[in-house]
This record gives C-alpha cells, structure tokens and sequence, in this order.
C-alpha cells in the first residue's frame, strides 16, 4: 500500500485519505501562425495549461490549437484547461505565447487505496436510495441525539450535545464535501443529502496511456459513477461526522439539520487530478456552498516546492503550476463566500520545520528522490491546507493528547478538533482500543468489498474486530466503521463552522451566507484554549513510535502549534460567537 499523505488509520488496516491535485508545467507560449508548422509526431498525451493571471482562457485555448492541440475541459474561474497534443515540444510551442504561463502532463494529485473494484449496486440498494430520498423531512431548529452516539466522544468532545439543544442547523446552510464521493443512500447521509446540487467531476479512467489500471473497469454506464455514490468509504465517513442526521438511528453529526453536498474530486481509484480538484472548488464557489471540507492534499509532491534544488525544471514547473492554479480556485471560493477547512496532515511533523520529504514524488510507483528532500517552509507548500484563507485542522485523542500522526506548527494550525488516536491512554485498558477513534458512517458495498460486511449484510469477525457496528430501522440498516486520522478532525471543524453560519448567517429565501472571514473569527474565537503539555516536548516511545514522533509545542495558551487557536467549540460557538463579529 502506499504512503498517502493524509491517511486513515484504524486497527491493522490504513486507508490512505488524503490527496489532491495533480501536474504540472513548464514556462509556455504559443508559436504564432505566421511560423513553421509545429511538429504534430509522437504519442498524443494530456496536459494542464493555466492561463496568465488574469489572463483569457479563449486565447489560451487558441494557443493550445495553433499548437496542434485540442481542449479537453477548462475552468474559466481558475484559468485552468485540460488539453490533449502530441507530446513532442508541445510545451515548448507554447512557450512564446502570452496567454499561458504554465503547462506540463496531467499526473495524479493523490490517492486513497482500496482493495478491489466495487460491484455494481444491487436492486436493494437503488431501491434504499430511492426510498431515503423519498422520507427527507424539514428538520427542526433543534435536535436530540441518536442510538450510537454514546460511542462519539468527538461529539462530546466539541459540545455538539449542548449546541443542538440551542442550534442544530439550518437546511439552507450548505456543506460540500470534496472527497472520493458520498454514499447519499445511508440512512444516515439520505435524509440531508442534495442529489440536486451535487457533482462529480471526475470519469473513471479504467487503464492509463501506458496500459496500467488506474479504476478498472466502469460500475456504470458511461463510466461515470452517479453524484450518490463512494468508492472510497472516506467521503461518506466525512460527511457523517459532519451531518449525519438525528433520525432514531445510527449516529448523528456535529451539524444535524445542515444540508450535505458531494462535490467529488476523487477517482474511484483514490487519485485526485487538478482539473477535477480545481472544477469542485470554483463549483463550490458558484453553486452558493457556504462551508467545504478538503481531507486531501496535493500529490504526487508531499510539498510542492518552487525551486527545490533537489527537482528537475520540469518538476519545478510542475509543482508551481500546482500551488498557481489551486491558490487561484481558493482565492475564487473565498471571494464567493466559501468557509474552507482542511485537515492539517498525517505526517507527524512541524510543517514550520519539516522533516526530509523521502516520499516525493509518489507517483509513479518508485520515483520518490533519493536521497530524500530538505524542505524550506519558505519555498514549499503542502496544498491546499497552506493555501490563502484556508482553516488548517490538527488531530488529538480521546484523552486530548496530540494524536502522535498529526502535523502541527504554529504557522500553519488554526485550530484543533477529534481526529482519533488508536494509542492513547498508553498504560490504561483503553490503550490500543477502537473507541480511541472515530466512528462514523460506512458504505455497505464497501464494507462487503473490504471482507467486515458479508454477502447477507452481516458483519463478519473481521469487521468485529476492527469494529465495525450495524444498526437498523424499519428494514433500512446503516454501517459504521472507526477511523482515525486529521481527516477525521476536519470535519469537526467543518460541522461547528457550518453551526456559525446557521446562527449568524444572513438568509435569502432558500439561501444562507456568511462572510468566511467572520466565520473564521467565530471558530477561532470560541475554540476551547489548550495549553502546551508541560514538558512541552512529546515522546510517543511508550505507544512504540520512534523518535522521530517526538514533538515540541511552541506557543502559549491563547496559540500554540498544538492546537492552534484551541478546540472547536459548538456550544459556545452558537452561544457567545455573536461576540467575535465585527
């Protein structure tokens, strides 16, 4: 399996979570007509080209065909094209053209393993989703809690219990999810779920150019999977915690009566790819998404570097096109209203002094640099979570201890939420246990796929043993599993954010909206504070981590690397945030 940069980690079994965009480019141009004829030879390939800032995506194009090129989708918010040409000097050609500034292959952003292809759904589960589409009733300003709640000490944890009793959620607040997809026929997910403004901006790519799987074969016709639907298991999991419904069953979220959006960037395979990463994120912005949630980051680069010596030029190029074209997609959701939140990593490093990157970059299989790259925070970023106007997430256990996988530094944290941490309580019967992490919803399909559901719906000693829970009403059951990782503590970020633009947020008939920039003053200004462990430096030698888990807290109470700004806070987020908007 390999090393994703945002993992979910549960007993014996690591999904890895987090991903993200994907290629890169050179310096580019366009020859003019009056030239040669461009070379048209060699094998015909995809690639990213992204406009001058500000720049025309028309001309862009008309550069790209001038050049024996042809366009394949593009993103007028972002400036960003995918286009397909001739690889030999493709680039270069377009070097000379003013309306490009970067261009390089399409590769992959990230990539979530799973064990094999999911089956096509069966006539139970169409019929599931219809029918929990079907029972979607106005929630009250208010909720109560559900039967497995008891399990969610992250709940707990951020005070949802309380908050709800005075703001549950508003269902004209909006939550987009930009994963590897939802399953929008869980009993849990249906009854907030938004078939209708939900997206999927990606194609199942069954082989690439070079005769390697990447999906496999196509579940659907047309191969591309419906808006309702997750390969990945770790978008549905997201969107649990975040607002799972009060329903009598189940578990419920941090946010229970918010509306749920998929806008999936994820393949089926777990690879992320810019063009899809950037589409969800301008769609966030336009469809009047009021808060996302991004457990990803942007591969195949850990850190995408400006001019790292350690890269060739075309792998500069490659990681500036990157950090270029997502900056600009953030800057265009911010500016339209969007809440960003983003889980900090997985890494257990200070991202103001990272360690050596010895996994960059991890795709293709076998490429990462060797010796491994120094990293200058100056130089590099991990995206989008260092990205402008983006909440950065860090992940502590049950027990409020640091989770020993979590980034942290106090340049980049702003807050701090539950994320699980399967090792706290070292010397206690909780050490080591399942309850140590998260639970939160699970697709049946890829529970069977996974060997913890059998062909019946019942849960196998496998999934036991991992705990995996099932619970039913009126015939519909729903399955949950525990996971672990900073992408199950954005999400608790996520849901308290969008109890803020419940309670404070201007509303327009069927529409919420609130500026981010309070939103964020809110969450931060609320947060409960948690101080530095005294010593401030950590060892996790006894929870059998080596010492390069060691790390140092800086900062004080009010903010410190740790924990940022604090804890999110649900209950005084929805009872006091009125005194942090100005």
């Amino acid at each position: 399996m390999r090393k994703g940069r945002y993992r979910v980690k549960r007993r014996r079994t690591a999904l890895a979570l987090a991903t993200t965009p994907l290629v890169a480019g050179l310096v580019l141009a366009v020859v003019p007509g009056a030239e040669a004829q461009p070379d048209l030879s060699g094998k015909t390939i995809e690639y990213n080209v992204l406009t001058t800032e500000g720049g025309s995506v028309d001309a862009a194009a008309a550069a790209v065909r001038a050049n024996g090129g042809t366009v394949v989708k593009s993103n007028r918010a972002a400036g960003l094209l995918t286009v397909r040409a001739p690889e030999n000097g493709f680039t270069a050609r377009l070097a000379r053209s003013g309306a490009v500034q970067d261009a390089a292959k399409v590769r992959s952003i990230g990539h979530v393993p799973k064990a094999r292809q999911a089956p096509r759904p069966s006539v139970v589960e169409k019929e599931n989703r219809e029918g929990a589409a079907k029972s979607k009733a106005k929630a009250a300003a208010t909720a109560g809690m559900d039967p497995l709640d008891a399990q969610l000490w992250g709940l707990t944890s951020v005070r949802s219990n309380l908050a709800r009793t005075k703001q549950a959620g508003d269902r004209r607040v909006k939550v987009g999810i930009i994963d590897t997809g939802i399953d929008g026929s869980h009993p849990d997910i249906a009854p907030n779920f938004d078939l209708a403004d939900s997206r999927n901006f990606t194609q199942d790519i069954p082989f690439d150019e070079l005769g390697q799987e990447v999906d496999g074969p196509c579940e659907f016709r047309g191969c591309v999977d419906p808006a309702d639907w997750d390969d990945g298991a770790h978008g549905t999991h997201v969107a649990g915690t975040i607002g799972a419904a009060v329903n009598g069953q189940g578990i419920s979220g941090v946010a229970p009566n918010v509306t749920l959006v998929n806008i999936r960037a994820g393949q089926d395979s777990g690879f992320f790819f810019l063009q899809p990463t950037v589409d969800a994120l301008t769609y966030a912005g336009d469809a009047g998404i009021d808060v996302v949630n991004m457990s990803f980051f942007t591969d195949p680069w850990l850190y995408n570097c400006t001019n790292n010596p350690a890269d060739s030029p075309e792998q500069q190029a490659e990681q500036r096109l990157v950090i270029r074209a997502v900056t600009r997609a953030l800057n265009y959701a911010h500016r339209h209203g969007v809440t960003m939140v983003a889980a900090l990593g997985n890494e257990h490093t200070d991202l103001g002094h990272p360690l050596p990157d010895a996994t960059s970059p991890d795709y293709p299989d076998g490429t990462a640099h060797d010796p491994a790259r120094t990293i200058d925070p100056a130089t590099c970023l991990t995206m989008p979570t260092e990205g402008p106007n983006v909440i950065g997430v860090s992940s502590y256990g049950p027990s409020r201890k640091k989770a020993d996988y979590s980034n942290y530094g106090a340049s980049q944290i702003s807050v701090s939420a539950p994320g699980g941490f399967f090792r706290d309580f070292f010397g206690t019967p909780f050490f080591r246990t399942n309850e140590n992490l998260i639970l939160s919803a699970y697709p049946q399909h890829i529970g069977v796929i996974e060997g913890n559901i059998d062909d019946a719906g019942n849960i196998t000693e496998q999934g036991v043993a991992l705990g995996v829970q099932k619970d039913c009403k009126n015939g519909a059951c729903g399955y949950y599993q525990f996971l672990q990782g900073t992408s199950m503590a954005s999400p608790h970020a996520t849901g308290v954010a969008a109890l803020i633009v419940s309670q404070y947020g201007r509303f327009n008939g069927g529409d919420a909206g609130m500026n981010p920039a309070k939103v964020r003053d809110v969450l931060e200004g609320t947060a409960f504070k948690i101080p530095c462990p005294v010593p401030p430096t950590l060892s996790y030698a006894q929870e059998g981590r080596p010492a390069e888990f060691d790390a140092t807290c800086e900062g004080t109470l009010q903010f410190n690397g740790f924990y940022g700004h604090g804890s999110v806070d649900a209950w005084a987020a929805v009872t006091r945030g009125n005194q942090f908007l100005r």
